[in-house]
């Protein structure tokens, strides 16, 4: 019985023990059956569930033995390799994602991926290849992104994406690009963004663009291009993000080179154009979205952004920025976001908007504002238009430095304020210069905010700060005349204004002509009363007696010179009268007749005859 216990009891154990190590047995099995078929190559990282294989930055000088033939996803990123051959990838044709990025590879042999039919990412970038030839991607049907960027390569060949039909993404950027063939994008059907950055370029490769008939974003940086040419994105009739970027030599915008996109946002930042292309925008009605910043624009007019009527956002931060106009934002009804920060306004009218109730965010903070008036509008909306970026007033003296944020009602109809203009010199003036010197006006005006002056001549032209060629008007008001003339003679008539109000100024110009014995000048004495209906000025002609004198003299000199070389030909002619025969004598002999007969003898012993003529 004792014996019978003791086995009793050890079966027990043994079952016992048994089944509390099943489970882990299992496990063990489970374990050794996986390593078997997945395996893993040394030093690297292996995932049984997404079949990866990492083997990021392992220094490794070649494609390293016992990858899993079911790996999907392969990083063999920041190695030592130096080429890549046909076979090095055809052990596994399930491979969607390969990184062969920061290696030192120099050539791809064609056909390296050739049995690659469901990779979808390929990235090459950080290589040292110069030349990609023809049947590198041949195979990669699947293909939807490639990285090529970061490499030396210098030429982009013809049809050599010609098997990426389903690419949607490439990069080609910093590389010693100097030359896109035609073809060098033929075949990508589907491309939607392209990104062309640090590369030698000095055209925009308007060919091979025109290839890429579903590209969407296009994003050209860090080009040495200079010059845009007319129609350079053509047949890009999808393209809708256009970003061109540190462009430092591009200072014009020709009017035609959008002409055809719909672009719905727009980017021309960090070059070196000196004037808003206003031209250029007016074939963008689609456009919501303005970059314009980082450029040397210093002005915007008004009234020159009326096509853009789906514009929401509109950026210009540190454009060196110094005026926008009245109306210069008129017909922008969709107007949501200005970002004018960091430039040099002193000031934003309410004028400027065509709906300035619509605006959510004006950002203005890091401009010399002066806080008068004009502002008024702005402080009494509310603190939350601007965000955290709280705009400060440089003027006047009371509130300098402050935020916006701390005005209250008290202090804005103390501070916030303005005052008509006063010119200082108040009475007509009566100004008189000789022909062809200068004529200089002044009417100085002083003012809060400062007056603007122009002014008007007598033939109703305006005249600003904007003119240019013989007739000027300087900061301080001044109307120069470089070199003035009769017909300027005239009234003019001084306009200075603000946001307070009005001031003018008449001042009389009166140019003396200068007389002349070999030319007849004609002075022209404006009467400034003597206007029609339609704003002409009449003009009165005067003569003087000197000129009077000067005809009749010229005149007389010339018939008595006629007259005297009549005299002197008839003279010649008498002289030479009696030297010459006024009687000819003419003697012939007749001729017999055509038809072979004698003359009769009394005419054949007649002999010549002779007859005489006198000269009358």
């Amino acid at each position: 019985n004792r014996d019978r216990m003791v086995d009793c009891m050890s079966k027990v154990m043994l079952h016992t023990v048994v089944s509390c190590w099943q489970p882990f047995l299992g496990l063990a099995f489970m374990a050794v059956f996986v390593g078997s078929t997945l395996g893993c190559p040394s030093r690297c990282e292996c995932s049984a569930q997404s079949k990866a294989v990492v083997c990021h930055r392992k220094r490794m000088p070649s494609i390293p033995d016992g990858i899993p033939t079911e790996t999907r996803i392969l990083d063999l990123s920041k190695n030592k390799l130096t080429m890549i051959n046909p076979d090095d990838f055809v052990a596994f044709p399930g491979l969607e994602e390969l990184d062969l990025s920061g290696n030192v590879i120099s050539y791809v042999e064609p056909g390296a991926f050739n049995a690659l039919f469901n990779m979808h990412s390929l990235s090459l970038k950080s290589n040292r290849i110069k030349l990609i030839p023809l049947g590198v991607f041949t195979g990669l049907t699947n293909l939807t992104r490639l990285d090529i960027s970061d490499n030396k390569i210098v030429i982009l060949l013809d049809y050599m994406f010609q098997d990426l039909h389903n690419l949607k993404f490439l990069e080609v950027g910093d590389n010693d690009l100097v030359y896109i063939s035609h073809r060098a994008f033929s075949g990508l059907l589907s491309l939607e963004i392209l990104t062309l950055e640090r590369c030698n370029l000095t055209v925009v490769p308007t060919e091979a663009l025109s290839h890429l008939h579903n590209l969407v974003s296009l994003h050209l940086r860090y080009l040495s291009i200079s010059t845009l040419h007319p129609y350079s994105f053509k047949k890009l009739f999808r393209l809708r993000h256009l970003e061109i970027d540190n462009w430092p030599s591009l200072d014009h915008v020709p009017a035609n080179t959008l002409h055809g996109l719909n672009l719905t946002t727009l980017f021309i930042t960090n070059t070196n154009l000196s004037s808003f292309p206003y031209q250029a925008l007016k074939h963008l009605p689609y456009l919501t979205h303005l970059n314009l910043s980082y450029n040397r624009i210093r002005h915007i007019e008004g009234g020159m952004l009326m096509e853009l009527v789906r514009l929401r956002e509109l950026h210009l931060v540190g454009a060196q920025l110094t005026t926008i106009e009245p109306y210069a934002f008129q017909g922008l009804r969709a107007l949501r976001v200005l970002n004018v920060s960091h430039n040099r306004l002193d000031t934003l009218e309410k004028g400027v908007f065509q709906s300035p109730e619509a605006l959510v965010v004006l950002l203005i903070d890091n401009n010399p504002l002066v806080c008068d008036c004009r502002l008024m509008w702005i402080l009494q909306k509310g603190h939350s238009l601007f965000g955290d970026s709280q705009p400060e007033c440089s003027t006047p003296e009371g509130i300098r430095g402050r935020p916006f944020k701390e005005f209250k009602e008290t202090l804005l109809s103390y501070y916030v304020t303005c005052t008509k203009p006063k010119i200082r010199e108040n009475k007509t003036q009566t100004i008189t210069v000789d022909e062809g010197q200068q004529a200089m006006l002044r009417c100085s005006a002083e003012g809060t905010p400062r007056p603007t002056v122009s002014w008007l001549s007598p033939r109703r032209r305006v005249l600003t700060s904007r003119s240019h060629g013989r007739v000027t008007v300087h900061n301080n008001g001044t109307l120069e005349i470089k070199s003035a003339e009769v017909q300027d003679s005239g009234v003019y008539l001084c306009l200075a204004s603000n946001s307070a109000g009005n001031a003018t100024l008449m001042t009389s110009l009166a140019v003396k002509s200068l007389g002349s014995l070999y030319a007849n000048r004609t002075q022209y004495y404006t009467d400034p009363s003597n206007t029609t209906a339609n704003g002409t000025t009449g003009v009165t002609l005067g003569l003087d007696l000197k000129t009077i004198l000067v005809s009749t003299a010229m005149g007389c000199f010339t018939f008595l010179g006629v007259v005297l070389f009549c005299f002197l030909l008839l003279f010649v002619w008498s002289r030479g009268k009696g030297k010459h025969k006024n009687n000819i004598d003419v003697e012939y002999v007749p001729r017999s007749k055509s038809n072979g007969t004698n003359v009769d003898s009394a005419e054949g012993q007649a002999g010549p005859r002779r007859f005489n003529m006198k000269m009358m």
